[in-house]
C-alpha cells in the first residue's frame, strides 16, 4: 500500500467530479493517450518532448517519461492512500479493484484548453475527517507535515516515513514519534519564530510569503548565480577561474526559470533523484537545493541548468555531467545487490 499525494489536472479542475464520483484521476492529450494505449513508451516520450510543460518549456525526457508513469500509476492504482488538499481541509480516500474508466475529447477549461482523454480510477468516497471522526484541518498540522502533504505536481508517492505518519494521521493515533524527533522539533521551532510572517506551505514557487526580506529558494540560487558569475569573470589568481555568464536578463528572469526547472523535476534532485528540501529553517543542509550547470564549462544559460542537493553539487563539482550521473548509478546498484 502507499500513500499518494495528488492534485487532479491543472489548476486542480478535475476535482470537483473525483470528490463528487469517488474517483481519483489524471488525465493525456488524445495523441497521447493513443501511444499510452498502445503500450508504446518510447513513441509516447518522443511525443512528450514535442510539447511544453505548464511553465511553458519544452518537456525533457525525463519528464515526458513521468507523464506516461502518471496514467498507469493512477489506472492501476489498488488499495493505496490518496490525500488531497481543499483551503483548509485534508482530504483522503483508498482506491478501489474496479477498473478505470475514461471520459474522452474533454476540453481543459484551463490553461492550454487542450483536448485531453481523462482517466478515472474508482475509490471510496473522499473523507475530510479521520477514522475516529476528528477533523483533518490544514492549519493544525506540523509543520514538516506540510511540507509532504502537499505537492505541486500531479502526484507524488510518500516516503515510507511520512507515508506512516499520514496514516497515523488519519487513525487518530499520538504523533508524537514523530514530533519528538529533532529534525521534526527544529522545523517547529523555526516556524514558531515567524508565525505571523510566514504562511507555511510547500516549499516550491507557491509558497507565500508575506514579507519582502523572505526569499524564495529559486530566488536564492539566481542571487548565488550572479556572485559566482561576478567573481568568476577570468581573473588571474593562482589559476585561471573559468569565465561563468549568467545569460538571463536579470533576477527574476533567472528566477522564474528555476522555478520552472523545480516542477518539471518535481522536487527530486536531477542528479541523484532524491527529494529536494526546500526550507533550510531546521531541514538536512546536504540535500538543500542547489543550481547546477550541466556543462561544468558553460554559463547560466537555458538548457544548461538543473536544481541538485547540496551535497550533490559538492561531489560533483566541475566534473563531467554524464560521467556523474554513471557513479551514481554505479553507487546505487551497489546498494541494490548487496
Amino acid at each position: 500500500m502507499r500513500v499518494i499525494a495528488a492534485v487532479f489536472g491543472e489548476e486542480n479542475f478535475l476535482w470537483p467530479y473525483c470528490k463528487e464520483h469517488g474517483t481519483v484521476a489524471t488525465l493525456n492529450r488524445v495523441e497521447a493517450q493513443r501511444l499510452w494505449e498502445a503500450r508504446d513508451k518510447e513513441g509516447y516520450i518522443q511525443d512528450g518532448m514535442k510539447n511544453k510543460t505548464v511553465r511553458g518549456v519544452l518537456a525533457t525526457r525525463t519528464v515526458a517519461s513521468t507523464w506516461y508513469g502518471l496514467m498507469t500509476t493512477v489506472s492501476e492504482t489498488n488499495g493505496d492512500v490518496w490525500i488531497h488538499k481543499e483551503g483548509d481541509r485534508i482530504w483522503w480516500t483508498t482506491s478501489r479493484s474496479d477498473p478505470p474508466y475514461f471520459i474522452r475529447d474533454v476540453v481543459e477549461p484551463v490553461g492550454a484548453r487542450r483536448h485531453v482523454v481523462v482517466c478515472h480510477k474508482p475509490c471510496d468516497p473522499w473523507r475530510n475527517v479521520g477514522l475516529k471522526g476528528q477533523p483533518l484541518l490544514w492549519h493544525t498540522l506540523h509543520p514538516k507535515a506540510k511540507d509532504f502533504l502537499t505537492t505541486q505536481s500531479t502526484l507524488r508517492p510518500l516516503s515510507a516515513e511520512n507515508a506512516a505518519y499520514a496514516l497515523a494521521l488519519i487513525a487518530g493515533d499520538p504523533l508524537e514519534p514523530w514530533h519528538t524527533q529533532s529534525e521534526w522539533k527544529q522545523k517547529f521551532d523555526a516556524a514558531k519564530t515567524k508565525q505571523g510572517d510566514v504562511t507555511y506551505v510547500v516549499g516550491q514557487a507557491k509558497a507565500a510569503y508575506k514579507m519582502a526580506y523572505e526569499v524564495m529558494p529559486e530566488q536564492r540560487m539566481a542571487d548565488t548565480a550572479f556572485r559566482t558569475a561576478q567573481t568568476s569573470n577570468g581573473q588571474k589568481v593562482e589559476r585561471t577561474v573559468k569565465n561563468k555568464e549568467v545569460r538571463f536578463p536579470d533576477r527574476n528572469a533567472l528566477s522564474a526559470y528555476i522555478a520552472g526547472l523545480l516542477e518539471i523535476q518535481e522536487g527530486d534532485c536531477a542528479l541523484t533523484g532524491l527529494k529536494l528540501d526546500y526550507n533550510e529553517d531546521g531541514g538536512d543542509p546536504e540535500l538543500y537545493c542547489s543550481l547546477d550547470r550541466i556543462d561544468s564549462d558553460g554559463h547560466y544559460e537555458e538548457g544548461n541548468l538543473q536544481v541538485v542537493c547540496r551535497f550533490a553539487n559538492r561531489w560533483k563539482s566541475s566534473g563531467d555531467d554524464a560521467t556523474f550521473r554513471r557513479l551514481i548509478c554505479v553507487v546505487r546498484e551497489s546498494v541494490v545487490v548487496r
